[in-house]
């Protein structure tokens, strides 16, 4: 799948916007604060409804409007799709597929596959495990349907848990229907388990090989699913942990406090590692991610690179080049000297000007 076009209407700093990429590189460039990465956004979107930032709705609408449209026309095997959405200050969005309304964002989800990469997630080994939990809920949505669905569940579950364990201080009577939640808790956070742990296999196929040859063959990277809780302890901990939780009005036990450890040899380079060790394990990281499109969707994610290689050395900007291959790519940046440098193919150059985009080939 391809995106040929895209068309904004009052998203973010850009009244009105129609622009069309080419099917390999298209590269946006000019200073920073003009909107590059408002295009990339508006681009993720399209095609998972939630922004890569987390901004809520309202935040990506113009200053001054009410709503804002993101109409993206895609292309695979000759064959187009239109995605039209609708955002909107107050109330959910409106979504809309070649002119006919979804009602679930299920149905859009793997459409069109994009993998998003900004400098913060080179931060990705060494910041918190929410993060990491982030990354993973991202990628696993765009692929897999049933883990959205139960992870959108589960998330309900637990913040109306918590808002339980706070209402027991007024309400102790109420004690007797955390069993209720606590079953439900179980029931949609062991799904989560169980594909978590199939992604982290999925993953560290693909990333062994490609780690080693980022790294010159000196560190073979494994990945490490270290969940909150096991399958066959989460209702026995959600019990033993009830009176605890009721102490501190929140629920701690469950997948929502897992993490993911990146280990070279024994070495977890979460707290050890490197910077520069950091950096290549997340690079492997996002191009594993791709690979792994490319297996489970059968069609080639859409590349998102905001601004990515300023952060890189020449050594790893060259093999992140070099892997993208047929996959199209947009590519934010301040200027074309590092593509000029690498002697690397671009397509369509674009330059963004204060919401305003002009084609310049």
């Amino acid at each position: 799948m391809i995106m040929k076009s895209l068309e904004l209407s009052h998203f973010r700093n850009y009244d009105l916007l129609d622009m069309s990429f080419d099917k390999g590189t298209n590269i946006l460039y000019g200073d920073n604060a003009q909107g590059k990465t408002n295009i990339l956004e508006a681009i993720y979107v399209s095609a998972t409804t939630k922004s890569h930032k987390g901004s809520r709705d309202k935040e990506m609408i113009q200053f001054g409007s009410t709503e804002a449209h993101i109409r993206t026309y895609l292309e695979k095997e000759e064959l187009e799709n239109r995605v039209d959405m609708h955002l909107r200050s107050s109330g959910s969005k409106g979504i809309a597929i070649d002119g006919k309304k979804i009602k679930k964002a299920a149905e859009l989800l793997g459409l069109l596959n994009v993998v998003f990469f900004s400098p913060e997630d080179l931060s990705i080994i060494k910041n918190g495990p929410g993060e990491r939990r982030r990354f993973v809920d991202m990628e696993l949505c765009q692929l897999d349907s049933f883990y959205l669905y139960n992870l959108n569940h589960y998330n309900k579950i637990v913040n109306q848990r918590n808002k339980l364990l706070k209402d027991l201080t007024f309400h102790p009577d109420l004690k007797e229907t955390l069993g209720i939640w606590d079953a439900q808790l179980v029931s949609f956070g062991s799904k989560i388990i169980e594909r978590r742990e199939v992604f982290t296999s999925q993953l560290n196929e693909m990333i062994v090989d490609i780690h080693k040859r980022l790294s010159g063959g000196k560190e073979e990277l494994r990945i490490v699913y270290e969940p909150d809780v096991s399958i066959d302890d989460f209702e026995e901990k959600c019990r033993r942990n009830q009176e605890k939780d009721i102490r501190l009005k929140q629920t701690t036990t469950g997948p929502h406090r897992d993490d993911f450890s990146f280990l070279t040899g024994n070495v977890d380079i979460r707290k050890f590692g490197s910077q520069g060790q950091q950096r290549t394990a997340a690079l492997s990281l996002k191009l594993a991610e791709i690979e792994l499109v490319k297996k489970t969707a059968r069609d080639n994610p859409v590349l998102l690179l905001d601004d990515v290689l300023s952060e890189l050395d020449s050594s790893r900007q060259n093999y992140l080049l070099g892997s993208i291959g047929d996959i199209q790519t947009i590519i934010t940046c301040t200027g074309l000297d590092e593509f000029i440098n690498n002697r690397f193919e671009i397509n369509k150059i674009f330059r963004v000007t204060n919401g305003s985009v002009k084609n310049e080939n």
